[in-house]
């Protein structure tokens, strides 16, 4: 882990251009900055995470797949929850050197539970003590399983979900108050 990174942003801005370059035009239907380089302040591993939308995997893994990995991409069809459960096209960026700089995973648009890591991520932006309290548990985490991803992993488990249960929470009453605004001037 390192400190943060101002630069963090632009990286994502950068490879998001250039993952348009691999992707039909109008296939990419949302990209974000997730993970903890999209929370400004906190360490983090220097690896940009980015959850990009798609309708259809077909086309990822029969086009884009081949295209980006003679580009230099490494690409694997990533299991869900175990080796046995369903997969999603994820794609790992390198450097000059061969370090990791992007982890790209690609989700349906309408894969929910993968669009949450979004809520989690404002949710730690809106609130520092949150974030503060994930950043001391994730360098806590590689203190203690620095060769141990799994372990490490299920540590951060119990700490994502009761917060992502408040972003959740957050998230339900910002679309209610949008909807109620919405309403409010609707004519009908």
């Amino acid at each position: 882990m390192v400190d943060y990174d101002p630069v963090w942003p632009e990286l994502f801005q950068a490879e998001a251009a250039r993952l348009s370059r691999y992707f039909p035009q109008g296939c990419i239907r949302r990209i974000e900055h997730i993970g903890i380089t999209a929370v400004p302040g906190l360490a983090a591993k220097p690896i940009v995470d980015i959850l990009l939308g798609v309708d259809d995997f077909g086309p990822v893994v029969a086009n884009v797949a081949p295209a980006m990995e003679e580009a230099g991409y490494d690409y694997f069809l990533h299991p869900e929850f175990d080796d046995d459960g369903p997969r999603y096209p994820w794609f790992i960026g390198r450097d000059s050197r061969s370090n990791r700089t992007a982890h790209i995973h690609v989700a349906l648009i309408d894969d929910q539970p993968k669009w949450e890591r979004v809520f989690f991520r404002d949710y730690l932006r809106r609130h520092q003590e949150a974030a503060s309290s994930y950043a001391a548990l994730k360098r806590d985490l590689v203190l203690r399983f620095p060769d141990d991803r799994v372990a490490y992993t299920l540590g951060k488990t119990a700490f994502i979900q009761k917060f992502l249960t408040l972003a959740r929470a957050e998230e339900g009453l910002k679309s209610a108050s949008k909807q109620g605004r919405q309403m409010e001037f609707d004519p009908l």
